[in-house]
């Protein structure tokens, strides 16, 4: 089968490249290649998967909003009740080290690989997204504390596998230079949040998530398409085989690692996220800084009361519109999607080629942004000073953590590509596992240093990291280059088994030929 590379991008040598005829200039065309789709449907996927990962993390700050009636219904001390959100941040933590590495099972187990009716991403969309939305049920209708633990922690394992498998539909589906808008988008859901909601009661506020995920699940139901490259290769190895009438052998090179036997598979797939996260910096370092970034977001989510309805004797629902610079913030980091997507494009003209280093030119100022917003909210946050000025600290920390988040989320999948799950997996750990820990100790620490200094001690942690994306940005590719998985994923390296017997080869990703 033909084989054909489309310039600047490394991705394209997954696919075996046909042309559209016609006059004017070549369009990549493959019939079952995602990147082929009309954009149109990369975007009715994209949007999807968007909703997906916002209902997600707005079943956290929801239910945070509504501890005093849990504590009130249920008998339990405020700690307990915390316990409701640690829980479900901890299955937030848990779940994408199965996820993850199931979603890339196909790369190296080709007994695995199911059959047409039956493929992993879309499995395990269904395995983790169903019991997400029907364990809002069962918390809902929760008798008692440990029922209402235990469906928290249930529905943060399981839906979590929108934090880590999204980002790999989205590369999947998108080309990297048209990539930044969506994955963006996919970044900034993670960032969905909701701010007291006392009236509705935490029973209705369960009732609210499952009643929002549920149209997302229906809609998945009907519409989730495969597009994992393995997946789709093989089956089309099988098609052209049957085809052929056994005559020709054609297999894709994902299939050549396929003969582990199931224990071994299993260990290899479950380790990686593990494995990357000690033994690869621009994880280990990146996680740091996205874990730092977002216990930061949850722990001014505590302090917000503190300022506003304490200093300034806001009720619980003004308080609410004080998130409002921080949405604003959230809202602008976002529309800057346009700019870095053209520094993108310059960057690549520069430099001959795509390099995942373009994804952090705005994160180095939002970086620098982020601990500015942070400083100008701890000394504006004292009853003497009027309200809007610590509101108005909430556009730079918000514009920050936007372009910040996306901006690692971008460079994480650029750089590890088809193992980009268990990446954003290793991230989701490390950001969960402090997730988890800052809301139980932030109250505690405002009310025995103050908001001023509790809020620049966050402040000092945020300037600490501010040096991590020009570290990347300028050393990126020496540090890709003596990396096993970055180096494999980014280095095309062309493949040919010579045989006997008639055999063809539908042209597999460089990263699996090594």
């Amino acid at each position: 089968m033909a084989r054909a590379e489309v310039p600047g991008s490394p991705e394209a040598s997954v696919w075996g490249i046909r042309y559209r005829k016609g006059g004017g200039k070549g369009v990549p065309y493959d019939r079952g290649n995602p990147k082929g789709w009309s954009r149109l449907r990369k975007w009715a996927m994209t949007l999807q998967l968007g909703l997906c990962t916002l209902c997600v993390s707005i079943a956290s700050s929801a239910y945070s909003g509504s501890l005093e009636s849990a504590m009130r219904d249920l008998r339990m001390s405020r700690t307990v009740a915390i316990l409701g959100l640690s829980l479900y941040v901890f299955g937030l933590a848990f779940g994408p080290l199965i996820w993850a590495p199931l979603s890339e099972a196909s790369i190296h187990h080709h007994n695995v690989a199911p059959k047409r009716s039956s493929y992993p991403q879309q499995l395990i969309f269904f395995v983790t997204y169903t019991p997400f939305t029907l364990f809002h049920i069962g918390g809902a209708l929760a008798p008692n504390v440990p029922t209402l633990l235990a469906t928290r922690f249930l529905a943060g394992a399981c839906g979590s596998s929108s934090f880590s498998n999204a980002g790999g539909v989205i590369q999947d589906i998108w080309d990297p230079d048209e990539r930044g808008l969506p994955q963006n988008l996919y970044a900034t859901a993670s960032l969905g949040y909701v701010s007291e909601v006392p009236r509705l009661g935490w029973r209705w506020v369960l009732w609210v998530i499952f009643i929002i995920s549920a149209p997302n699940l229906f809609v998945a139901c009907i519409y989730f398409p495969e597009t994992y490259a393995p997946i789709l290769l093989k089956g089309r190895a099988r098609e052209l085989q049957a085809e052929s009438g056994g005559t020709v052998h054609y297999v894709s090179t994902f299939s050549k690692a396929g003969d582990l036997h199931f224990a071994k598979f299993m260990k290899k797939n479950l380790s990686r996220p593990f494995i990357y996260l000690f033994t690869e910096p621009i994880v280990l370092l990146l996680g740091l800084y996205f874990a730092i970034v977002y216990s930061i977001l949850h722990a001014f989510f505590e302090a917000f009361p503190v300022v506003f309805q304490q200093g300034h004797h806001f009720s619980p629902g003004e308080g609410g519109l004080a998130f409002l610079g921080v949405g604003l913030g959230v809202a602008i980091g976002g529309s800057l999607s346009p700019l870095q997507a053209k520094f993108y494009r310059e960057h690549v003209v520069r430099n001959g080629g795509p390099q995942p280093e373009a994804r952090l030119i705005l994160a180095r100022w939002a970086g620098v942004a982020l601990p500015t917003g942070m400083f100008w909210f701890a000394w504006a946050s004292s009853p003497s000073v009027h309200w809007i000025v610590p509101i108005l600290a909430g556009v730079p920390f918000g514009a920050s953590m936007a372009i910040l988040f996306a901006a690692i989320v971008s460079y994480l999948i650029d750089t590890y590509t088809i193992y980009c799950a268990s990446a954003l997996a290793a991230n989701v750990l490390l950001r969960s596992i402090l997730a988890t820990v800052f809301p139980l100790f932030t109250p505690s620490l405002l009310a025995a240093v103050g908001p001023q200094w509790g809020s620049t001690i966050f402040a000092c942690l945020a300037l600490i990291c501010t040096p991590i994306p020009f570290l990347f940005y300028r050393y990126g590719p020496k540090i890709r280059a003596r990396s096993k998985w970055a180096t494999s994923l980014t280095t095309p390296r062309p493949t040919s088994h010579p045989t006997s017997m008639a055999r063809a080869e539908i042209p597999g990703s460089p990263e699996t030929s090594v």
